[in-house]
């Protein structure tokens, strides 16, 4: 099914309003090898499980647009989010810088606390100043609508949840464009409004390339959906309903069915992603459009989340906040017609600090010195390329915790004082047996590694 501007149902309180139509270019901007950049749709799940698609063995139930766009493209099975909570891991991906070096490591103590800083470059700084047209449009989660707003940040056009904590409400009576807080009805659901956005974005009538940094808040708590939705769901699965909606301090809503909602949350973003995807090829951009999906996390365990009952880390150790395998290894599909090759699984290990180079080359700029991430165009593109010799992790909440993969060798330190637990990824992918006594030379060398993985912050200590 195609999208097109004049029959997609407004919400009620949610205009589409023209979007910014003039470029900025700065002096940021490199000669662009191609003269015909393709289009970027990026686009981010919310707290979506290594094991929450079909394409990734869900089987509770079905992804079919997003497994599409994986027989179409590439689906990767050793993709890392930023880190294992969401605005830092959305820091890494749009600036280029693990958490041991980005300037946001935790999701901060307030609705706006710890914003990207004015100079925090993004990727979106530099295809706005290459000459694309940028839009950020959904859970943003990197600043207010003054300090490390979108505009400071890159993008021409936004509309959305600005903090991660307003993004906890998925019916809401406001939302942001270009950081100007306008009124919505709470009879809408957010994310149909993202997709309304998203696909009056993409068809603009505009000569240059877009870059659509596309951000749902499924399947994050609060575990709220439309009927519609949910009503495929109710009474199929055993339900232990979440009791006192807010009362309990959480600050979440749900449904009295929240594995009902958390499917139809999940099968709902599908759809419309499909949708968009639809679009794209209705518009005969396929081979102009490199789409990219991921999500910023492991799974959830608020508001009646339960990734125990839908094998929601795939099988891998943890969920959200933790840093074993499951709370930080995310599904994350490439397809671009014509250059990705499609129906090919990667297991070459990315993370989200990669997505800047990556993009700056599919771009045709010069990726700026100083980044953690290196662009992994040469693997979207079914070529072979050099690994990380190392990924780095660290998270700041109930205490420091750091993780390091290197190659096969996965390393954790559950607290600042306890020592390195090793796991070898190709024969414990789960984690379940800790070799770090049998294995002293690889975890000198990690803990060699460790010495220079990071800087100090005096906003996230080594507590």
């Amino acid at each position: 099914m195609s999208i097109h501007v004049a029959t997609v149902v407004r919400l009620r309180g949610i205009g589409i309003l023209g979007l910014l139509a003039a470029g900025i270019y700065g002096s940021m901007a490199a000669a662009q090898v191609s003269p015909t950049p393709p289009n970027i749709l990026l686009i981010q799940a919310d707290d979506l499980g290594y094991g929450d698609l079909s394409a990734y063995g869900q089987t509770h139930f079905q992804t079919p647009s997003l497994d599409k766009l994986a027989r179409e493209g590439m689906r990767f099975t050793n993709y890392y989010a930023g880190t294992t909570v969401c605005a830092p891991s959305r820091a890494a991906l749009l600036t280029g810088l693990h958490t041991g070096h980005t300037w946001i490591r935790g999701n901060g103590g307030n609705a706006t606390d710890v914003p990207l800083r004015d100079e925090d470059v993004t990727i979106g700084t530099r295809l706005r100043d290459a000459g694309y047209r940028t839009a950020v449009i959904g859970k943003w989660g990197l600043g207010g609508p003054d300090q490390g707003s979108p505009a400071r940040k890159g993008f021409e056009y936004s509309f959305g949840f600005l903090n991660q904590t307003h993004a906890h409400e998925q019916y809401t009576d406001h939302l942001f464009r270009n950081s100007v807080s306008v009124p919505v009805s709470t009879k809408d659901y957010a994310n149909d409004a993202f997709t309304t956005e998203a696909a009056a974005f993409i068809e603009k009538n505009d000569p240059k390339p877009f870059f659509l940094y596309l951000n749902y808040t499924a399947p994050h708590a609060e575990l709220l959906v439309p009927e519609d939705s949910i009503a495929p769901f109710r009474g199929k699965f055993p339900e232990k309903p979440f009791v006192n909606p807010r009362a309990d301090g959480s600050g979440y809503r749900s449904q009295p069915a929240p594995h009902a909602a958390y499917a139809a949350m999940i099968t709902r973003m599908d759809r419309d992603i499909g949708r968009l995807v639809d679009l794209v090829h209705a518009r005969n951009l396929d081979r102009r459009t490199l789409i990219l999906f991921m999500s910023d996390n492991g799974p959830h365990v608020e508001a009646g989340g339960d990734p125990a009952f839908f094998n929601s880390s795939g099988g891998l150790r943890g969920v959200k906040r933790d840093m074993y395998e499951g709370g930080i290894r995310v599904p994350m599909i490439a397809r671009w017609t014509g250059t990705v090759p499609a129906g090919r699984t990667s297991a070459f290990a990315a993370a989200h600090w990669d997505m800047f180079p990556t993009l700056a080359e599919v771009a045709g700029l010069r990726t700026p010195s100083g980044l953690d991430g290196m662009s992994i165009l040469r693997t979207l593109r079914g070529q072979q390329q050099p690994a990380h010799d190392f990924l780095y992790w660290e998270f700041h909440e109930g205490g420091f915790r750091q993780a390091v993969r290197m190659g096969a060798w996965k390393a954790v330190r559950v607290a600042k004082d306890k020592p390195l637990e090793l796991y070898n990824l190709d024969t414990d992918l789960r984690e379940e047996h800790d070799v770090a006594g049998q294995q002293p030379a690889v975890v000198a060398k990690i803990e060699a590694y460790l010495k220079t993985a990071r800087v100090e912050s005096a906003r996230w200590p080594v507590e």
